[in-house]
């Protein structure tokens, strides 16, 4: 077993502890959880530095065997220091510092029955995780985050995900006003979640297809919403004012698919 760490001086904890309150682009994140790191790595995450409580050696020495990370990378943290850092109330005993995945504008393309999810200015963190999970298991083609929206890799939009974030890729454009031009000059529908749409019901879901969900207060825009090539809304007959944007998203995404699944 590697030395046990018993300090909170030491410098590997405090790089622990800059990374849990990490500014939305920096390039490293904490993820805790066997079952979530190990579906990182098997979804190529790159490991930084392997985390573990003194009793949970072996689990991690039997990941890092398995995914080729260096016994020299694997920290071991008395198990009351691991407690004290851990992002969780019942800690599993082992973590992770992980890159951020980095994926290039360009692999949004216009081809045939892709559909990908924008988030414009969503501020919760849950609701951004949640729907990164939907889109995953949608089989969408990514996720576009816009300057506004709560960083897509903080710990609790990471939880929500459920290691979703590792499977599907998610790209951010800092200008949601340019974002909407540059897929509407590529002939990739955008379809805006706004009260004054049609019915999504009877509404015409054109692929590809990008599908914005706004602001969980304000909603979209005026700017993006007026360059929208259609604008839709979930039928509600009940009393409920709206939907968070969450649910919201897993509408209008299930509908997409359905769209998707009867091209193929």
């Amino acid at each position: 077993m590697n030395e046990v760490i018993r300090s909170s001086d030491n410098s590997i904890v405090k790089k622990i502890r800059k990374v849990h309150s990490r500014k939305k682009g920096d390039e490293l994140v904490y993820i805790e959880g066997v079952r979530i790191v190990e579906d990182c790595l098997l979804s190529g995450g790159v490991c930084d530095r392997l985390i573990c409580s003194e009793k949970k050696y072996d689990v991690a020495s039997e990941l890092a065997d398995k995914y080729g990370i260096s016994s020299l990378d694997i920290s071991v943290l008395d198990d009351g220091l691991f407690d004290r850092i851990s992002s969780t109330v019942n800690s599993q005993g082992v973590a992770m510092l992980v890159n951020v995945p980095k994926y290039s504008n360009s692999i949004i393309e216009n081809k045939d029955n892709a559909v990908y999810c924008i988030l414009d200015c969503v501020q919760d963190p849950g609701n951004v995780g949640t729907i990164i999970r939907l889109a995953d298991a949608f089989d969408f083609d990514a996720v576009i985050i816009t300057g506004g929206t709560a960083d897509p890799f903080g710990e609790k939009a990471l939880r929500a995900s459920m290691g979703s974030s590792w499977h599907i890729p998610v790209v951010t454009f800092n200008d949601d006003v340019s974002l909407v031009k540059e897929l509407n000059s590529r002939n990739i529908t955008t379809l805006g979640m706004h009260l004054r749409g049609d019915n999504l019901d009877t509404a015409e879901l054109r692929l590809p297809c990008a599908f914005i969900i706004g602001n969980e207060g304000k909603g979209m825009s005026d700017d993006v919403s007026s360059l929208c090539t259609s604008l839709v809304k979930i039928p509600m007959p009940g009393r409920a004012e709206s939907l968070n944007a969450a649910s919201a998203a897993s509408v209008i995404g299930n509908e997409l698919r359905k769209a998707r699944d009867l091209t193929l």
